[in-house]
């Protein structure tokens, strides 16, 4: 017996039967729907008082049979992948409106997140008889905020209907030259960003603006092209979708008007949260920390800083590796130590986990060999010196202003990953060791921060941290708190520290002369050589005064973290 999809509770025999013989009806390819078709989706609401819809394949066949409530109809689930650029699902949806209403918003929703051929609605009359059609179809949209659908008025019912397949077919040419044409897009392709708020939080307004600016920055790091932010501000998070059910509607009509697939929410999301959002959506869905721990792994260069994002990347996915499509088979036959019917999911667990734990000895062999460095290193006698301070605030630029370093410094967050070390000659005439280290960012991914605590070894045996400011950046003052309470979680709090804000040169001198009021603060332009003589002479100054034995070694071959340029190396 065909099965009758949705709110079936309740009906009578004589309207399951009515809803049953749908599945009997054919569509020829030329008709958006025939006479037969219309009476029994009629027949069906007249007897269930409900709105009644059949999806229709181009093959003339009646695929679903689906019943709903008076005012609105949910669809099964039909399969979650969308069909390939240019095409639609091959499936037609014709059901019943009850009160002479037009196409609602859900209708549209539908027909463009399903990627539906085309959607139609029979308008009954009271006595549940078909008055009209109504119809609409998905079209390219050329230029943002254009509306990705074209709406056809009702017509009386039995007037000619258009010729359905020449129809599609036109439009899946247009949808496929538009895809062509279309301009070039970021690599990584567009985005929505996402930001979820609680009102009660004091400055919750001004703060999900802050939070958005730096998503945004997080976001072209990536490469990915932002093409538009959503905010809301609840009473609390919704703990399924986050959003409420029609914001997330709203989100995915923008989605579809923008060409846009992915969605990027400012938070971390739960595993079931994100696998809800996009099953809702049919959209990608990424979070803060897996954004991040994309940057990462672009742009780890060294064998110890890829194979830390690896792993921070492998413990992220380990608890989402349980949330299946149901789409997919899980059982997997074969003989094997676990046994034959192992599912596909419990080998992917079972191969991460082996990946981890190999991963973290290779990482445990790795820190030997940094420690023998920093001994040989504390052997020399050469004081060492830590810049640390959130993403961005210039540090590899000051690195480079000060040693001729030469290592990449761009207006991106995350432009350093590897910690460098390079010599710097003080005024008094000492040599010191220069180290760079990652950037900090609040809310830092837990299992990215735990991979990455190995790289700030080097600022834990320092004799000074130089904790580099962005002055510009409007949010430096919760920067700098992010960054004391990082250095805390990381056991360098209590070392001696001098506070560097950078970039003064793009403040009003007014901002700048309160900040140099500041006791024990430096401000300079870390582009200019010239701004940085008080900090050497400040950081001479903290440093206690003894003569190094010899220059640190250099450590040659790929196994090196660091690039060492010291003195009599």
């Amino acid at each position: 017996m065909p099965e009758v999809y949705g709110n079936t509770t309740g009906l009578s025999p004589s309207a399951q039967k009515a809803l049953e013989r749908i599945y009997r009806r054919r569509v020829p390819l030329d008709r958006i729907a025939t006479p037969e078709l219309v009476r029994s989706l009629s027949e069906a609401s007249r007897e269930s008082q409900r709105q009644v819809g059949a999806l229709v394949h181009r093959s003339g066949q009646v695929d679903y049979v689906v019943v709903g409530s008076p005012t609105g109809l949910m669809l099964p689930d039909i399969g979650r992948l969308r069909a390939a650029q240019g095409r639609f699902r091959a499936l037609r949806l014709v059901h019943t409106h009850l009160f002479n209403e037009p196409l609602t918003r859900d209708d549209l929703v539908d027909l463009t997140r399903l990627r539906l051929d085309l959607i139609a609605a029979v308008l009954l009359s009271r006595e549940g008889e078909p008055r009209s059609m109504t119809w609409a179809y998905n079209v390219p949209t050329r230029a943002s905020g254009d509306t990705p659908y074209q709406v056809v008025a009702p017509v009386p019912w039995g007037s000619p209907q258009p010729d359905f397949g020449q129809l599609i077919g036109a439009l899946e040419n247009e949808f496929d030259k538009f895809q062509r044409l279309r301009e070039v897009r970021a690599k990584d392709g567009r985005a929505i960003l996402v930001h979820v708020g609680e009102k009660r939080v004091p400055g919750a307004a001004a703060r999900a603006g802050a939070r958005l600016n730096e998503l945004e920055s997080l976001a072209h790091t990536a490469g990915v092209e932002v093409v538009d932010k959503v905010v809301q501000l609840r009473d609390r998070v919704d703990p399924k979708l986050v959003l409420g059910r029609g914001k997330l509607e709203d989100v995915v009509m923008r989605a579809i008007e923008q060409d846009v697939e992915t969605l990027i929410f400012d938070l971390n999301l739960t595993p079931a949260q994100a696998h809800g959002i996009s099953q809702e959506t049919d959209l990608k869905v990424i979070d803060r920390s897996q954004l991040i721990l994309d940057i990462f792994a672009q742009r780890a260069e060294t064998r110890d800083g890829k194979l830390q994002v690896e792993l921070a990347q492998l413990k992220y996915a380990l608890p989402r590796l349980g949330l299946k499509d149901d789409s997919l088979s899980r059982l997997t036959g074969g003989i094997g130590g676990r046994g034959p019917g192992e599912t596909k999911l419990e080998i992917g667990r079972r191969r991460a986990r082996d990946r981890v734990h190999q991963l973290e000895r290779s990482l445990g062999e790795l820190a030997k060999k940094r420690a023998e460095r920093r001994r040989r290193r504390e052997q020399s006698g050469v004081p060492v010196v830590a810049i640390v301070g959130y993403t961005n605030a210039g540090k590899s630029t000051l690195l480079n202003t000060l040693t001729d370093a030469g290592v990449l410094a761009e207006n991106k967050l995350f432009a350093t990953l590897d910690t460098r070390a390079r010599q710097l000659h003080l005024p008094d005439g000492r040599n010191v060791v220069l180290t760079d280290t990652v950037g900090f960012i609040r809310e830092m991914p837990e299992g990215l921060f735990a991979a990455f605590r190995a790289t700030f070894e080097e600022a834990a045996e320092a004799d000074l941290v130089l904790e580099v400011v962005d002055a510009a950046d409007p949010e430096h003052a919760e920067h700098e708190r992010t960054t004391a309470g990082l250095l805390e979680e990381l056991g360098l709090s209590a070392l001696p520290r001098l506070t560097v804000y950078n970039k003064v040169d793009l403040l009003e001198p007014g901002e700048r002369d309160a900040l140099e009021r500041l006791p024990e603060a430096t401000t300079i332009s870390a582009l200019r050589k010239d701004t940085t003589l008080t900090l050497l002479r400040r950081i001479a100054e903290r440093l206690p005064s003894r003569t190094p034995e010899r220059a640190a070694p250099v450590e040659p071959g790929p196994e090196s973290q660091e690039a060492h340029e010291l003195a009599g190396a």
